[in-house]
């Protein structure tokens, strides 16, 4: 049928309008599930659904020839294949900032692997989206234009209607009391702002060489051991701590963590963020959530270890990003990404090699894991698959039992990633050693009715906020710094969020500087346990966390651990 159809138009058998009404359908569809989806207020829906409508009539017939027009709102035309699959994955949210800030932060092999589970909504895409730009071409090169009738009936109502659209956007800001509709309620303006605030962010990012020049933590230590110092800096990626035994998981997923009596859990830790681009930045500076600008002023967690005497190593397991991850570190005095085997467990042959190479007499060691990031299937060797059935399928709630079977076996692994880790750092008796652990963000995985799955969704759950984090302190190190010891064992239920841990690796290395606060460091006595908890939204303010999209399914999950988030 449609390849007739086809044919029929391109003998120009049928009217060329046919392709203004078909653009105009295609273009709209975004509008129209976004108007379901979204929690907007009616006047907002309103605006969101006429004022496009309108503009889209108008466009589409604004030039004899409507190949033309189209291919001229190619932009639009992208916004719309963008946001379907994100719909798709997300369930519901707008292409956000972070959104464009991760096409060009991810690299390849991770966008191959998210892709080829989403099919779904990339054929809807080439069912939409290429016969439309397919047919404009040939109206192009036949150049076939619009009777001036079918101009007319399309045109003048398309005007009609966004004046309509265009008038209503005053009573609309006034009777919601929303001052902000075009820019975050009306698809694609509002995306059109987050494409310019994504942009100047990534601008910003590649002048940080200039602007953090000449930035120093003024660092001083206030105790050195004897003998020889490492201090490792864990860095997670998409743990939730929903999905770990050590944090009343039913299933079996940390045995060999949970088995440890001397590890150090900490219940209560929240990510800043949950997209990896943002929230490994806050890890690795010491700037708050409410000092996101200073983000490109400072420097990072390798240039205060470095002014305090420590030979500073990078060993990744993830590729470089070309973002402000690898800005933050580019000062460490030794960089190692794995590019072949991307298995956690390589990380400790590394790190066995760093420690048992180097002559230094304080290392301080930070492990870039790839920890459960999509797709969890790929994450373990598959003699960890104890979770079954389990294999690589397409992201689908009707999937959610391999999936969630996949996951928690990533999770299994990285339980032998880390205890192996202390494992070997146990053997290090001659030196006074410390481990600190967290993951950067959580994980959605179709957990409840609304399907949500995988993180960096603009709208956040619990399970994308709440994250893994441990500590490990070696005999030598609670010998000769029982204190900070004893006080991290007294804040596993401090409300902590993941820019606790820059000050809180200063601390346990006894590093002091005007840039640090002991009162967000989970090793000192004085945490304070009534400062407010922000997160950095998608357009980078610090927000409360109810003020996130929380719904009370998430505020009943938090309850339900004891953890309070105002």
């Amino acid at each position: 049928m449609f390849h007739e159809l086809y044919k029929r138009y391109f003998n120009r058998k049928l009217p060329s309008a046919l392709l203004a009404y078909f653009y105009i359908g295609v273009m709209m569809l975004p509008n129209l599930v976004l108007a379901i989806t979204e929690p907007y207020n009616p006047w907002s829906r309103a605006v969101g659904l006429i004022l496009p409508l309108g503009f889209y009539m108008t466009w589409s017939v604004l030039l004899r020839r409507s190949g033309i027009t189209i291919w001229l709102s190619f932009l639009f035309i992208f916004f719309g294949a963008f946001q379907l699959p994100l719909l798709y994955l997300f369930g519901n949210s707008i292409i956000a900032t972070d959104m464009f800030t991760n096409l060009w932060t991810t690299n390849p092999d991770e966008a191959g692997e998210l892709l080829g589970n989403i099919w779904p909504a990339v054929l809807l895409d080439i069912l939409l989206y290429v016969p439309m730009l397919w047919m404009a071409t040939v109206e192009i090169k036949q150049k076939r234009v619009i009777p001036l009738m079918a101009r007319r009936w399309i045109g003048y109502p398309g005007a009609v209607i966004l004046a309509v659209g265009l008038l209503m956007i005053l009573p609309a800001r006034r009777l919601s009391n929303n001052e902000s509709i075009l820019k975050n309620d009306v698809f694609p303006i509002n995306v059109i702002y987050n494409l310019k605030l994504s942009i100047t962010e990534h601008l910003r990012m590649l002048d940080y060489e200039k602007s953090s020049a000449g930035f120093s933590y003024e660092a001083h230590r206030t105790a050195e051991p004897e003998e020889r110092e490492i201090y490792l800096f864990v860095i997670g990626e998409a743990a939730r701590a929903a999905s770990w035994q050590l944090y009343g998981y039913e299933r079996e997923t940390t045995p060999r963590l949970s088995a440890m009596e001397d590890l150090v859990v900490f219940r209560n830790v929240l990510t800043q963020s949950n997209t990896t681009h943002k929230s490994v930045p806050t890890i690795l500076s010491s700037v708050d959530t409410h000092e996101h600008d200073e983000l490109f002023r400072r420097k990072g967690i390798t240039t205060l270890f470095k002014e305090a005497g420590f030979e500073t190593w990078l060993i990744s397991n993830q590729a470089p990003q070309k973002a402000m991850v690898d800005k933050l570190v580019a000062d460490a005095d030794h960089h190692y990404y794995e590019e072949q085997e991307r298995m956690d467990m390589r990380l400790v042959e590394k790190l066995r090699e760093v420690v048992e190479g180097s002559s230094a007499k304080r290392l301080m060691i930070i492990l870039h894991t790839y920890g459960s990031h999509f797709s969890y299937y790929q994450r373990y060797t598959r003699d960890f698959a104890r979770f079954t059935p389990e294999a690589d399928v397409a992201i689908s709630p009707k999937h959610r039992e391999v999936i969630r079977n996949t996951y928690d076996n990533s999770i299994l692994y990285t339980d032998h990633f880390l205890a192996s880790t202390i494992d070997y750092l146990r053997t290090l008796e001659d030196c006074c050693t410390a481990m600190l652990y967290c993951a950067d963000h959580g994980e959605d995985l179709f957990d409840d009715r609304r399907g949500r799955f995988l993180h960096a969704s603009p709208t956040t759950t619990y399970w994308q906020l709440h994250v893994a984090s441990v500590a490990w302190f070696s005999p030598r190190y609670e010998e000769l710094f029982p204190l900070k010891a004893e006080s991290a064992r007294g804040n596993v239920m401090a409300p902590a969020t993941t820019h606790s841990l820059f000050h809180t690796m200063a601390d346990i290395a006894s590093i002091e500087s005007p840039y640090l606060d002991h009162e967000v460091s989970l090793v000192c006595p004085s945490f304070d346990f009534e400062r407010p908890r922000y997160y950095l939204s998608d357009h980078n303010k610090a927000v409360p966390f109810r003020s996130v999209g929380l719904t009370e399914r998430d505020l009943e999950e938090f309850s339900e651990r004891h953890i309070q988030i105002d």
